[in-house]
């Protein structure tokens, strides 16, 4: 048992003893490379695993950071910039274009580092860290811009009321603003503007829509208040030529606002099936305007006729010559239609007529 603790014990003060003597202070170090350098061989093994390691890392990350192409790129050339670090890290100042030759000369060790070589790769890893960084904070902008965009499409969705769809307008062309901030020169920022092309183009899409909706909208309520004038403006009939020429001048009106509507817009359909409605009114107003004015040219040629019977009377009677007159103007007066404003005038007149050529032919 005590030789086992013997032994124990002198392993435990051999490997204190190579600990300490292979410390990292030149102090220590120097006395023991003139004289028993191969006490030093841990140290030496693992310089050269750092170096080694250190070397290929930093040009690993190199590839990874600086030629990235996406942000799986950037995750692992972070490992790789962390992992170089920690190797330079263990390969103190001092180690520096160090090279022992015992050692060198039994296992052809690969360093030459330089001090200015050790700043350039420290200054290689600062420069790959700062990128990173800031491919990290272009990279947390871009997933908000993106999110905020693909949420307010989703919102502007299922709107229900137009006052919905403009704040997911809104919304939209936030997310857009976040997006088109993400500098340019990162991967993120790449992938950002590739974004904005479809997510401007879409938008474009909805706001050209929407503004065509709004314009049919506007043109369409615009119409009916035309069509309400109107339609006022022939109720009650019988009216006067003058009042029917300006209801066809109000539903004319009310057709051309309803004919700027352009076949690709929203509000088309509804547009046509009014221009249907209000152009089969505007043909019965067209059609009651030559009923007034031809019912008035008959009533007034009836009136012409009587008019020059009671002269042509007056001077010479000729009961033959008068019979001709009143049936030529009873012919006038039956020509006007019922529902105009001569209708009553010339059925009184022909009631009249009637009669005095039943006395005349009695």
């Amino acid at each position: 048992m005590n030789k086992f603790k013997f032994v124990l014990f002198l392993m435990l003060t051999t490997m204190g003893g190579l600990w300490v003597i292979n410390l990292p202070y030149p102090m220590i170090r120097r006395p023991v490379a003139q004289t028993v350098p191969l006490l030093l061989l841990p140290s030496f093994l693992g310089m050269d695993y750092n170096y080694r390691q250190a070397v290929s890392l930093v040009e690993q990350a190199d590839q990874l950071v600086n030629r990235a192409i996406s942000a799986e790129d950037f995750e692992l050339g972070t490992e790789k910039v962390e992992k170089a670090q920690q190797h330079l890290d263990q390969l103190p100042v001092w180690f520096l274009g160090y090279e022992p030759k015992a050692y060198c000369s039994l296992f052809q060790c690969s360093w030459r580092f330089t001090y200015d070589e050790f700043a350039t790769a420290r200054a290689s890893i600062g420069r790959m860290e700062a990128k990173i960084f800031q491919e990290k904070n272009a990279l947390t902008a871009f997933q908000q811009g993106d999110q905020a965009v693909l949420a307010a499409k989703r919102q502007y969705e299922q709107a229900q009321t137009p006052d919905e769809q403009q704040a997911a307008i809104a919304l939209w062309q936030d997310g857009m603003d976040q997006l088109q901030l993400v500098p340019g020169e990162t991967v993120a920022g790449q992938s950002a503007q590739t974004k904005l092309v479809a997510y401007n183009r879409d938008f474009e899409q909805v706001v050209g829509t929407r503004q065509g909706s709004d314009q049919s909208t506007t043109l369409i309520e615009s119409a009916k208040v035309f069509a309400m004038a109107a339609a006022e403006m022939g109720q009650n009939p019988p009216h006067p030529a003058s009042q029917w020429e300006e209801a066809i001048r109000l539903w004319q009106r009310t057709i051309q606002q309803l004919e700027k509507i352009p076949a690709d817009n929203p509000g088309y359909l509804e547009a046509q099936r009014l221009l249907a409605t209000y152009e089969s009114n505007l043909s019965n107003v067209r059609i009651r305007l030559k009923e007034e004015q031809e019912s008035a040219q008959a009533l007034n040629q009836a009136k012409d006729r009587l008019a020059r019977l009671i002269e042509l009377e007056a001077r010479s009677p000729n009961p033959t010559r008068q019979a001709s007159e009143i049936q030529a103007m009873i012919n006038n007066l039956t020509q006007v239609q019922s529902g105009t404003t001569a209708y009553p005038e010339a059925q009184s007149l022909l009631e009249s007529a009637r009669r005095k050529l039943s006395e005349l032919q009695g």
